[in-house]
C-alpha cells in the first residue's frame, strides 16, 4: 500500500550533515540480521559486538544504539559480557543501558550526558519504541552516531495489533506485512533521527541489518534521509562501514562555511514576511465570521461557522 503523505521535503543543509549506511555482514562476510532463525546465531552475536567495538573506536563522544526489544537486547548484552566484548568496549567508552525504569533510565542518561561533555565518550545502549527512542534528543556531541540493531517490527502476538490488522485488510484491503513493514521503518526513521537536531548539527545512522538493503525495506524510509543514502552506501560489511564513518568525519571536523550556513537561513525580513503573510487570511476569515481548519490532507479546507 501507499500511505498518504501530505507533504514530504528534502532536507535544506549546506553539506552532507548526515551518513545513513546499511551494514549487512560483518568483517567475516557473515551475513547479520535479527530474524528470528538468526538472532541466537553467535556468529552474528559476535559480528554485532565487534561492529559496535570498532565503531566506538573511530566514533568520538557520543554513540546510541537501539534494540528491537529489551529481552534481545538484554540476551545480546549478557553474550557480550561471556564472550569479554563489553570489556572491549569500556576501553573507548563507558557504557549505559536503558531499563523498564523510569528513574534507573533517567539517572543513566544523566550520567551518559556528563560522561560525553568531559570527554571520556560513552554508549547508551537502549530500545526502539522506549523512552529514549520518543523523545530524547541526542544533539552535538551527545550523538555522534545511531545504530539501530535490526528492524523494529512490533510485537505481532498483541490483541490490540491484531484487531488494527484485522480492520485495515477488511476495510481498506491493506495487507498485513505492508502495514508491519511501514510501521518497523517509520519507527527506524524516529530512532536514526534523534541524531541530527541542527543545521550545525551531524551524525553518522547505521542500519545493521541485511534487511535494509532490499528495496521494500528502503523506500520506506523518509526522503530526508533517502537523499544521503546513495548506491556506494548500501550492502557494507563492518570494514568498508568504519572507512566511509572515517571519511565522514574528517570531513565534518573542518571549520562551518558561515557563508554557505547563512544560504540556506532565513534572514529576519523573510521570516517577519512570511508572518505577515499568514496572519493576512486569518484576519480575513475572522471578519466574515468563519474559521478555518487545515485537516490532515493538505487539499481538504473546512470552513465551519463560528457561533455568535
Amino acid at each position: 500500500f501507499q500511505p498518504c503523505v501530505s507533504e514530504s521535503l528534502n532536507m535544506s543543509t549546506f553539506r552532507p550533515c548526515i551518513r545513513p549506511m546499511v551494514i549487512t555482514r560483518g568483517s567475516d562476510q557473515l551475513a547479520v540480521s535479527t530474524k528470528y532463525e538468526d538472532r541466537g546465531d553467535m556468529g552474528v552475536v559476535r559480528n554485532y559486538g565487534a561492529m559496535l567495538v570498532e565503531l566506538c573506536s573511530v566514533i568520538p563522544d557520543g554513540v546510541v544504539a537501539f534494540f528491537t526489544s529489551y529481552s534481545y537486547m538484554e540476551s545480546l548484552v549478557s553474550e557480550w559480557d561471556a564472550m569479554g566484548i563489553l570489556r572491549e568496549l569500556t576501553k573507548n567508552k563507558l557504557v549505559f543501558i536503558e531499563t523498564k525504569d523510569v528513574v534507573e533510565t533517567t539517572l543513566a542518561l544523566d550520567n551518559y550526558r556528563r560522561a560525553c561533555d568531559c570527554g571520556r565518550g560513552a554508549v547508551f545502549l537502549s530500545v526502539a519504541r522506549g523512552k529514549v527512542s520518543e523523545g530524547i534528543n541526542f544533539d552535538r556531541h551527545y550523538g555522534r552516531a545511531v545504530i539501530m540493531f535490526g528492524v523494529p517490527f512490533q510485537y505481532t502476538l498483541s490483541h490490540v495489533l491484531r484487531a488494527r490488522l484485522e480492520y485495515l485488510q477488511t476495510h481498506y484491503q491493506i495487507r498485513e506485512q505492508d502495514f508491519l513493514n511501514f510501521d518497523a521503518l517509520r519507527q527506524a526513521s524516529q530512532c536514526v533521527g534523534r541524531v541530527i537536531r541542527s543545521k550545525t548539527d551531524y551524525g553518522l545512522m547505521i542500519f545493521a541489518d541485511s534487511r535494509y538493503s532490499r528495496h521494500d525495506k528502503r523506500s520506506k524510509l523518509p526522503k530526508w534521509i533517502l537523499q544521503f543514502l546513495g548506491d556506494a552506501y548500501l550492502n557494507l560489511s563492518t570494514d568498508m562501514a568504519i572507512e566511509y564513518s572515517r571519511q565522514f568525519l574528517r570531513l565534518m571536523g573542518q571549520p562551518i562555511d558561515q557563508a554557505a550556513l547563512q544560504s540556506v537561513l532565513l534572514t529576519i525580513e523573510e521570516v517577519e514576511h512570511m508572518s505577515l503573510s499568514s496572519a493576512e487570511p486569518a484576519a480575513s476569515a475572522g471578519e466574515g465570521g468563519a474559521m478555518i481548519t487545515e485537516t490532515t490532507s493538505s487539499a481538504d479546507v473546512t470552513a465551519s461557522a463560528v457561533a455568535s
